[in-house]
């Protein structure tokens, strides 16, 4: 039980460290809307989309003003668009997304996750239609968010699937281009990617799921890094009991609002998120944590220690607050949106080639990431296939969300806005890999993942 102590204990977290829910994401099965007709499709999953989420933004603001925790984002994932629409004939997919992008606007969130498909084995003619469709599909709309798995533990890395998106990833750079390329920071590549994630821009419905699921992302750097601040100089030991302390307070906040909202929807509680995200607001820094835990700045030597304590330490406290933690849980380090990250690579303390091997212990990745617009779509591949493996030999979920910025180069900036943030252009390591991309087929799975 969940006590109003609790609730009152979070008051200074919330007015004076940053926290807050990130997000309330309503999971939404479509697969009973197939049709093989494109218009029926698309007015079965608006009807649908409508119809469930219709009181989500205001359930999500009632939350709010009860219990004074803010909510940052209130959203909605869906069933891969690449298996809801399997049946549908048509050369293109690019309507779907805009009644999406529709509905999103119509039912009052921010994102819609689900323009998806899942191909870590092989691609159907679905998956490729979604595929070449994402480029225009996210030029075009506003809120619609796109994922493509192209690799697991137990299949492997889809290495066609991975050459193609390099060039899809190029191909939505070019038609955005006037905006910093900001349509590639709508979609994002995985490796074992789960069917409950909260956060965009990889939310989607799996198939697993229920009919419809409240899923609840919990945030908080901003509070780990003050409770932190108590503990300069102390051992490894304070550090990490104070760290799962402060972690079980974030996602018992986050417990009360899952409840609250499943129960004011109707809709059964799916899984708290228990992944710290950062926003480029000062003080809301995974950078900053890093920092407090003792490195100079993110890069220096120490900091994937630091940051595999931090990410082990945060689940620790977090699985004894909730009996349902699921999605990614892991701390999300993405350049744009930490002004901690930033100035790391501003300071050339942070390369590419770092910011890899910290993903070996945090379970987000390559996360918003503004290279040169002129990088090669091989060497985008290339960088994908890289943090794929990553993902597939240790088995935990990767993923890649990449923005070759039209235009600019390295020492430049790109600008988001909003919660994406800004970004200086990174370099990237300019020999080639083009062989490597273009032998085509599948990495076989490794050895570690033959368990039956």
């Amino acid at each position: 039980m969940i006590n109003s102590f609790e609730v009152l204990e979070t008051n200074t977290m919330i007015l004076k460290e940053n926290l807050d829910v990130r997000t309330i994401t309503m999971g939404i099965n479509l697969m009973d809307c197939a049709d093989s007709d494109i218009d029926v499709f698309n007015k079965n999953i608006y009807e649908k989309i409508t119809t469930k989420a219709k009181d989500l933004v205001k359930v999500g603001k009632d939350i709010e003003k009860k219990y004074g925790i803010p909510i940052v984002n209130k959203r909605i994932s869906i069933t891969p668009i690449a298996i809801a629409a399997s049946s549908t004939k048509t050369d293109s997919y690019v309507s779907i997304a805009k009644t999406l992008d529709r509905a999103a606007k119509d039912v009052g969130v921010n994102f819609i996750g689900g323009f998806s498909a899942i191909v870590s084995k092989g691609m159907t003619e679905s998956d490729k239609k979604l595929i070449k469709s994402i480029p225009e599909a996210l030029a075009t709309t506003e809120r619609v968010c796109s994922s493509v798995n192209v690799g697991s533990t137990k299949t492997g890395i889809n290495m066609d699937a991975v050459k193609l998106i390099g060039t899809t990833i190029k191909d939505t750079a070019n038609l955005t281009k006037d905006n910093d390329s900001i349509g590639c920071a709508k979609f994002v590549v995985f490796c074992n990617a789960p069917d409950d994630n909260p956060f965009m821009a990889g939310a989607f419905h799996g198939v697993s799921e229920a009919d419809t699921i409240i899923n609840v992302g919990v945030s908080g750097p901003g509070v780990v890094k003050k409770a932190l601040e108590t503990c300069r100089g102390k051992d490894f030991e304070v550090l990490c009991e104070t760290i799962k302390k402060t972690a079980f307070k974030i996602t018992r906040v986050g417990q009360l609002v899952a409840k609250e909202a499943s129960k004011a929807l109707g809709v059964p509680f799916g899984i708290i998120d228990l992944s710290l995200a950062p926003t480029p607001a000062i003080g809301d820094s995974i950078a900053d944590i890093l920092q407090e835990i003792g490195v100079d700045y993110v890069g220096a030597p120490g900091t994937t220690a630091a940051l595999a304590l931090l990410n082990d330490q945060v689940k620790k406290g977090g699985v004894m607050a909730s009996s349902y933690v699921g999605g990614l849980s892991g701390a999300f380090i993405p350049v744009s949106e930490d002004q901690g990250m930033i100035n790391a690579v501003n300071k050339g303390a942070l390369t590419i080639e770092k910011l890899e091997a910290m993903t070996c212990v945090c379970s987000v990745g390559l996360d918003m990431i503004a290279i040169p617009g002129k990088t090669k779509a091989s060497t985008i591949s290339g960088i994908i296939a890289d943090e794929m493996a990553i993902g597939m030999i240790n088995q935990k979920t990767t993923a890649v969300r990449i923005i070759p910025v039209i235009g600019k180069d390295v020492g430049d900036q790109a600008e988001f806005g909003g919660l994406l943030g800004y970004a200086p252009v990174m370099p990237v390591n300019q020999y080639s890999c083009e062989r490597l991309i273009n032998r085509g087929g599948r990495i076989p799975a490794p050895i570690h993942s033959f368990k039956n």
